[in-house]
């Protein structure tokens, strides 16, 4: 079950489906199959960055020039 992977584990077994696609003799079937598994991986994948990028935060020095303050992450 792809829910319970970490990123770590789910790209790492991405990167092993997509090194079995780029196999030349695959029966179609076991092609389609793959193609299916590391779909549903790269969308886990993706979930879980969309996460984490939720939940990044910086550091901004306070208004009150006394230390930092922690906010969300803004692109520059």
């Amino acid at each position: 079950m792809t829910d319970e992977l970490s990123f770590e584990e789910a790209f790492e077994e991405l990167q092993k489906t997509v090194a079995q696609l780029e196999e030349d003799d695959l029966p179609l079937e076991k092609a389609l199959d793959l193609f299916e598994r590391g779909t549903t991986l790269a969308q886990r994948c993706e979930t879980l960055l969309d996460e984490a990028e939720l939940r990044v935060k910086q550091l901004v020095p306070a208004d009150d020039g006394d230390g930092y303050d922690v906010t969300p992450f803004e692109e520059r």
